[in-house]
């Protein structure tokens, strides 16, 4: 059996991982961490301390109305992305834990490419 790594919980929701397959299961917020629990497989968790979290990057479109993905990048393992049936509680809960200029919105579609095309961040040393 899994132990938790939380000892007191905030919310727990339905939601998904997207690590390669989308697996489905339950998320909980704790006051130690971010878990995620496969209704499948007992075998499949994530269990993400919040020491380890570096940035939470919300995609946001259309506003504020819809958020369908969120991610946590962390210290070791890289981003690892979440939905939830209700994002907005969720990250309200995450909130409590991570201070807010810690939780980033994601660069949209265009902003992507507009960074492509005009060559944002990519400062090549060797042309002057």
């Amino acid at each position: 059996m899994v132990q938790s790594i939380n000892t007191k919980v905030d919310l727990v929701t339905n939601g998904n991982s997207h690590m390669g397959l989308t697996d489905y299961g339950k998320i909980m917020v704790g006051d130690n961490g971010f878990e995620f629990y496969d209704d499948r497989n007992v075998r499949n968790f994530i269990q993400i301390p919040w020491t380890e979290v570096k940035y939470v990057v919300v995609s946001v479109m259309f506003g504020v109305r819809w958020i369908p993905r969120f991610s946590f990048q962390t210290k070791r393992n890289g981003m690892i992305t979440f939905s939830a049936k209700d994002p907005k509680k969720v990250l309200r809960a995450v909130r409590q834990y991570i201070e807010p200029d810690r939780i980033v919105k994601s660069l949209t579609f265009f902003q992507v490419l507009g960074r492509i095309f005009k060559g944002k961040g990519k400062k090549d040393k060797y042309l002057k």
